[in-house]
């Protein structure tokens, strides 16, 4: 299939600058990720990602009542004992990784 149409959007220079530098590190070329984007959509009938509004105040402990503190601890206890963990040498590796893209 010929690839004749042209998108046109008008964004955040600045924006556009670091999503461009990341994809130079990846070389994968914009229109390519425009592709891969539109082509989601199309398969999901959709966004392919989830639109919401983020938490208007991150986790801060200061924050929390005790019952809301207390649930957390009780959440991270289960999340151990379930085996949901993390070894910390793969997160320090995953965070180094980031850090040298």
């Amino acid at each position: 299939m010929a690839k004749t149409a042209s998108v046109i959007v008008r964004m955040d220079p600045e924006l556009k600058a670091q999503a461009e530098d990341i994809l130079a590190k990846l070389e994968i070329p914009a229109s390519t990720v425009v592709n891969m984007l539109y082509r989601q959509i199309v398969l999901q009938h959709g966004i392919p990602f989830d639109l919401k509004i983020p938490d208007e105040h991150p986790l801060d402990i200061d924050a929390m009542s005790e019952a809301e503190l207390d649930a957390r601890i009780a959440q991270g206890i289960a999340d151990v004992k379930a085996g949901r963990v993390h070894d910390i040498d793969d997160i320090i590796a995953e965070f180094n990784r980031r850090d040298s893209l």
